[in-house]
């Protein structure tokens, strides 16, 4: 199997209907063994969220804006496992000041928390791992992106500047980790309806575009392509892969207009 043995990380699972759930259900059909992160109040939802993926996995608890969470994570996972070999990063928040239009008037703390959380975490959260998968040999990071590079998108405002950011956090570790034999990636996903991907205003606009343009076809509710190439990002099967971000989106990202619109 293409996990088997492989010790991971998924945190950022609220649901079973989110990218990240399903990249830990397909994780476990692999063969690999892995811990869920939540925190808050709504760690309940990652508890029971964990009680139906294929085999119950552990929560622990990380707000990723706490260092202390960081190093209780770390702790817990040295005791556990002793070594780690990935993680999928799957943390963005923006406050609703920072969305929907609003960003001319968005004040700099809404900024901040949405590029801390959204981008900087990305490297707490690869900074923090890292001893645990020194330990292991190497490892592989992957983060989950909607990719902002090039264009900007309409209502998504400072987290498509945060996820920009996220990209270039990608390519810096993967620069400062590679000498570890760690890699670090992104995964840039077409629109999903996902809870997150609902609280964006507009959201129905990236629905519609999808759906005229990808030349493959896209599915907004089926989150499986995103999470089986993150899988493959995490696995041994790319092990020269490194500060890459690898488009699942049907196809968007390369065409200016599909052949069925000519």
């Amino acid at each position: 199997m293409l996990l088997e043995g492989k010790r991971l990380v998924i945190t950022g699972v609220l649901t079973n209907a989110s990218i990240a759930w399903h990249t830990a259900r397909v994780a476990q059909e692999e063969g690999a063994e892995i811990v869920l992160t939540g925190f808050g109040r709504a760690i309940r939802l990652t508890e029971r969220s964990a009680k139906r993926l294929p085999k119950d996995a552990p929560v622990f608890e990380l707000d990723i804006n706490d260092e202390s969470h960081m190093v209780s994570l770390v702790e817990e996972l040295t005791s556990m496992w002793g070594a780690v070999d990935g993680a999928l990063h799957a943390v963005a928040y923006a406050p609703e000041d920072a969305l929907g239009g609003r960003f001319l008037s968005t004040p700099a703390e809404s900024a901040n928390i949405t590029f801390q959380t959204s981008a900087f975490s990305y490297k707490t959260l690869a900074v923090g791992l890292r001893p645990l998968m020194q330990a292991a040999g190497g490892g592989a990071l992957v983060t989950l992106d909607f990719d902002n590079t090039q264009m900007a998108w309409p209502a998504y405002d400072w987290m498509g500047v945060s996820k920009a950011a996220l990209v270039a956090v990608t390519r810096y570790l993967a620069n400062y980790l590679g000498g570890d034999g760690i890699r670090v990636n992104a995964v840039s996903a077409g629109p999903l309806g996902t809870v997150a991907a609902k609280s964006i205003p507009g959201f129905e606009a990236f629905e519609g575009l999808w759906e005229d343009r990808a030349p493959l076809g896209w599915d907004l509710a089926d989150p499986d392509p995103v999470a089986r190439m993150a899988a493959v990002l995490l696995s041994d099967w790319a092990a020269m892969t490194t500060g890459e971000v690898v488009h699942v989106d049907g196809g968007v990202h390369a065409v200016a207009a599909n052949a069925k619109e000519l």
